[in-house]
């Protein structure tokens, strides 16, 4: 569970991006069993064990509409933070528990994990958009819950830094959050570490949420971070992987 503290293969062009109808994207349920062995802890609006997620997603949006973002970055220092899965149960949230529409996309394109994460069929995914054999909306994916929408990635990218510097990348960034206001884009990205992927798209979104995890990341690395984060649009840290007392008091 996390605890929350915030603070102050292939590199061809993207295919044109043709007019999204949520009415085409396809629905898919998803097993509650795979879920719970991901640490996915936000699908069901009502337990009680996703408070921090709901928590950490108030405090987000709060800054968020104050400077009229709607773009999220999440990364980490390093790998097996927890990044992924707290990307996915933040969207979780905020579809759950407001009017906004949650899109995740899958932008750590070394190693993809939202989509098997999640049990997500990926016949088409961001891969075949990349490729130009895919449109948007063919490859967009509802997971069973009302106005949360997940593009993924099937399988690592070749030449991962040029495909997310290009600008066909950034186009598609700038798509995905002009399209509707009520719109709110997380994009789960690399460790910021262990490539330069994640620094590639960074000046392409609003702002950026840290995930660090709880006796994994030193002082060093995460200073290491903030050095390459903008502060103006560091939104907050994430301590991940920390041991918290239940709560047993519920409204």
């Amino acid at each position: 569970m996390a605890k929350t503290q915030v603070l102050t293969p292939t590199s061809q062009p993207i295919a044109e991006l043709g007019e999204l109808n949520y009415v085409q994207t396809r629905v898919v349920s998803l097993r509650a069993d795979l879920l719970e062995r991901n640490r996915i802890v936000a699908y069901n609006k009502n337990s009680n064990m996703g408070w921090s997620f709901d928590l950490l997603r108030t405090q987000v949006l709060k800054i968020m509409e104050e400077n009229g973002w709607r773009t999220l970055a999440i990364t980490s220092p390093t790998p097996e933070a927890g990044k992924t899965v707290v990307a996915i149960n933040l969207a979780m949230s905020i579809a759950h528990h407001t009017t906004k529409t949650a899109l995740l996309v899958d932008f750590d394109l070394r190693r993809p994990k939202v989509g098997a994460y999640l049990g997500l069929p990926m016949e088409q995914s961001l891969n075949d958009l990349l490729a130009g054999e895919a449109s948007l909306q063919d490859v967009l994916v509802n997971p069973s819950l009302p106005r949360f929408v997940v593009l993924p990635t099937r399988r690592p990218v070749l030449h991962s830094t040029e495909v997310l510097s290009s600008s066909g990348v950034g186009n598609l960034i700038t798509d995905l959050r002009e399209r509707y206001d009520s719109r709110i884009v997380i994009f789960d990205l690399p460790p910021l570490l262990s490539t330069d992927d994640a620094i590639a798209v960074l000046p392409k979104v609003d702002c950026v949420l840290l995930v660090v995890a709880n006796g994994m990341n030193s002082k060093k690395e995460i200073e290491d971070c903030l050095h390459h984060l903008p502060a103006a649009n560091l939104i907050g840290t994430v301590l991940n992987k920390a041991q918290i007392e239940s709560r047993t008091y519920s409204y």
